[in-house]
C-alpha cells in the first residue's frame, strides 16, 4: 500500500458537499411544541413494536396521535392529519393508497436502507422528504460477511462435509491477508465490511459512485446519515459512524466503532471490471438503482477470477440469477454466498439451492437482537428535529434513489 495516500475527507465535509441542494427539513408539525399532529407505523424488521417502542415515539413527539398501518395498509384510525410515516413492510400499492389518504403527510422514514419501494412515482410527485435506515444494519451484515470469508477460507463447508462423511482429511485454508476483497458500494454498510476486513488483514479495494474519496484510512461509520453516499441495503443498509446519525445510534447501542478502512484502490463505476479482476471475494453493498440493476451480468462475471466468491448482502436484483448460475455450474466462479434474491422467498424450484458451492441464506444477514432498539433510535432523533423544524438524518436524494 501507498503510505502516501491521504485521509478521504470527513463525513461533515461530504454532507455540505453533497446535501446542499437537497430538501432536508420537513417540519416542525402541527401538533404539541412543533410535533407531528399525528403518526402512521408499519410493521418492520419482522418484529411486533414493544410498549417501549410506543412509549419513546411518544415522548419522542408528545401529544402525538400514533395509527398503526397493516402490510395491506388497513389503518386502525383516521388518517387525514397524519404528517410522518414510520414504513416498514408495505407493498408499494399499498403505500400509494395510503398516500391518497394522508394528504397532510410531509415525510416517511423508511426502516431499511433500500428505498425503491418508497420512491414511487407517486411519493415523488408529493415532494415529500424521503429518510432511510442507513447507520442500523451495517454492523451484523459486516459480521455475516466476514463469517463467511472466514468459513470459505478456512474451507468450512468441505469441513463439515468430510464430518458427514467420517472421513480424516486435513485441508489446507488460506491466510486472509493473502485475501483481496472487493467492495461494490462503499456507503455505511460498505465501509464496515471494509473495517472488518481490515481488521484482519485484507486487500480492501472498492467501486463507488463517487471516487472523490480517494483511497488511505477512511473510518467505517464515515458518512453516516449523508445523502450521496452509496449506501445499501438491510437488505441494506448500516451500524454506527462518525456522522450525525451514526453517532445518535452508537451512542443508543452503547457501542464501540468498528475502526478504519484501509482502502488500496477506489474505482467509479467503470472500475468494476478492475474490481471484480482482483477480488477473491466481490461483496455487493450498492443499493438498487436503473445503473446498479444486473450488474452482476454474463459480461461482467466474465471479468471474475474462476476462484472467486461472490457475497450478495444488497438486493437480488443486482444479480443477473441465470448469468450467475451458469458461471457457477461452468467453473468460472468459484462459489456464491447469497442472502438476497430477485424472488423472495427463494421458490423450492430454483437451481440455485441444487449447487454445491452456493450457500443460501433467507435475508438475514441484517438481523440482530439490536436492530429494532436501533430503527427505533435513528427515527426518535427525526422525530425530534422534525419538531424543531431542523435539518433530518438520512434524507434520500430522490434523484440518485439514495
Amino acid at each position: 500500500m501507498d503510505p502516501a495516500r491521504s485521509r478521504s475527507p470527513s463525513g461533515r465535509e461530504r454532507f455540505r458537499d453533497v446535501t446542499s441542494d437537497l430538501r432536508r427539513v420537513a417540519g416542525p408539525g402541527l401538533g404539541v411544541d412543533g410535533a407531528p399532529a399525528a403518526i402512521a407505523i408499519t410493521p418492520i424488521l419482522s418484529a411486533r413494536y414493544r410498549t417501549r417502542d410506543f412509549e419513546r415515539i411518544g415522548a419522542a413527539a408528545p401529544g402525538a396521535r400514533i395509527v398503526t398501518v397493516s402490510v395491506e395498509g388497513l389503518a386502525d384510525g383516521p388518517l387525514d392529519d397524519v404528517e410522518v410515516l414510520l414504513r416498514g413492510w408495505l407493498a408499494a400499492d399499498a403505500f400509494d393508497r395510503l398516500l391518497g389518504r394522508a394528504p397532510r403527510l410531509a415525510w416517511v422514514h423508511s426502516a431499511s436502507a433500500g428505498v425503491e419501494r418508497v420512491l414511487t412515482p407517486a411519493s415523488r410527485e408529493r415532494g415529500l422528504v424521503i429518510t432511510n435506515a442507513r447507520g442500523v444494519f451495517s454492523r451484523p451484515i459486516a459480521e455475516y460477511v466476514l463469517m463467511m470469508i472466514l468459513a470459505v477460507s478456512r474451507r468450512l463447508p468441505q469441513l463439515l462435509e468430510l464430518q458427514r462423511e467420517r472421513t480424516w482429511q486435513p485441508l489446507e485454508g488460506v491466510e486472509l491477508r493473502d485475501v483481496t476483497v472487493g467492495i461494490v458500494g462503499l456507503g455505511s454498510i460498505g465501509r464496515a465490511v471494509g473495517a472488518l476486513a481490515t481488521a484482519f488483514g485484507c486487500r480492501v479495494i472498492a467501486t463507488r459512485r463517487r471516487t472523490d474519496a480517494g483511497t488511505g484510512p477512511v473510518e467505517a461509520g464515515g458518512d453516516a446519515g449523508v445523502a450521496g453516499g452509496d449506501a445499501g441495503v438491510a437488505g441494506g443498509d448500516a451500524g454506527g459512524g462518525t456522522g450525525e446519525a451514526g453517532q445518535a445510534i452508537a451512542e443508543a447501542d452503547d457501542e464501540r466503532p468498528l475502526g478504519e478502512v484501509m482502502l488500496d484502490r477506489v474505482f467509479g463505476p467503470e472500475g468494476l471490471p478492475d474490481l471484480l479482476a482482483q477480488a477473491d471475494f466481490v461483496v455487493l453493498a450498492a443499493p438498487l438503482t436503473p445503473e446498479t440493476e444486473n450488474m452482476i451480468n454474463d459480461e461482467s462475471l466474465g471479468h471474475v477470477k474462476r476462484s472467486a466468491w461472490l457475497i450478495n448482502v444488497a438486493r437480488g436484483r443486482l444479480v443477473d440469477e441465470r448469468a450467475l448460475v451458469r458461471a457457477l455450474r461452468e467453473g468460472r466462479l468459484g462459489g456464491a454466498i447469497l442472502d438476497a434474491f430477485r424472488d423472495e422467498p427463494l421458490p423450492p424450484s430454483s437451481p440455485l439451492y441444487d449447487l454445491p458451492n452456493v450457500i443460501i441464506t433467507p435475508h438475514t444477514s441484517w438481523s440482530s437482537g439490536r436492530v429494532l432498539d436501533r430503527s427505533v433510535e435513528l427515527f426518535c432523533d427525526n422525530l425530534r428535529r422534525y419538531a424543531a423544524g431542523g435539518p433530518l438524518l438520512n434524507v434520500v436524494d430522490p434523484q440518485i434513489g439514495y
